[in-house]
């Protein structure tokens, strides 16, 4: 198995400087990432350092709180669509799902899938589910289906705990082959890698400076 193909190497720590970014989104590229998953703002970057290669770009969107509001998850989507990433993965309001604003969360999702789709880009979207409970990680399932998006995503990594076994089968069991699952967070060596691999899902979130560790079969510290 090439698990660097299932990797979105996460480059998405704040305080990164771009010649810091630009070492990470290389380092990716050499082995073999499946895509950078880079902030808004390095987007141009990543498009430049990765044409040729392998490896694609994917941006996050209302990262990480999700609480940006229906216009302005739209004209990001359009934004970052417009510029030629090939996957956006968009921060779903789970406050609102956690108050049962189910219309809400299913409006700014299917905002983000229209642009997107518009330029054959590719949704994800978090869930944050550390947030959630199981039945809400189920709801938000359908209505991701609903809405039109192409994955579901457990975390960003940067609230609460990152992915776990029964968020993601609580998601895999939901969606029936109906939508991908990608787990995302706390991911830091080949056996948990490999595990969520062969529990089904398509893809997964890597810190970056978790893939090398994982492709050469050990593990990282570091947190993501």
């Amino acid at each position: 198995m090439n698990i660097a193909r299932y990797f979105d190497s996460a480059v998405l720590k704040p305080d990164m400087t771009p010649e810091q970014v630009e070492a990470a989104i290389r380092e990716s590229i050499s082995f073999d990432s499946y895509s950078v998953c880079v902030r808004g703002c390095d987007i141009d970057l990543a498009l430049k350092l990765t044409a040729g290669t392998n490896t694609v770009v994917s941006c996050v969107l209302d990262f990480p709180y999700g609480y940006g509001g229906v216009e302005a998850k739209r004209a990001a989507a359009k934004a970052y669509a417009g510029k030629g990433v090939k996957d956006i993965d968009m921060v779903m309001n789970y406050g609102a799902a956690r108050g049962g604003a189910w219309d809400v969360v299913e409006e700014e999702i299917r905002a983000v899938v229209e642009e997107a789709h518009k330029r054959d880009v590719i949704v994800k979207v978090i869930f944050e589910t550390s947030q959630l409970d199981l039945d809400q990680i189920r709801k938000a399932t359908e209505v991701c289906i609903s809405a039109g998006a192409d994955f579901v995503k457990t975390s960003t990594g940067f609230n609460g705990g990152g992915a776990t076994v029964e968020a993601v089968q609580a998601m895999l069991d939901t969606a029936k082959g109906r939508i991908k699952v990608k787990p995302s967070g706390g991911i830091r060596n080949y056996e948990t890698a490999k595990m969520y691999v062969d529990m089904g899902v398509d893809r997964l979130g890597i810190g970056y400076t978790s893939c090398r560790p994982i492709v050469e079969g050990g593990s990282s510290t570091e947190a993501y």
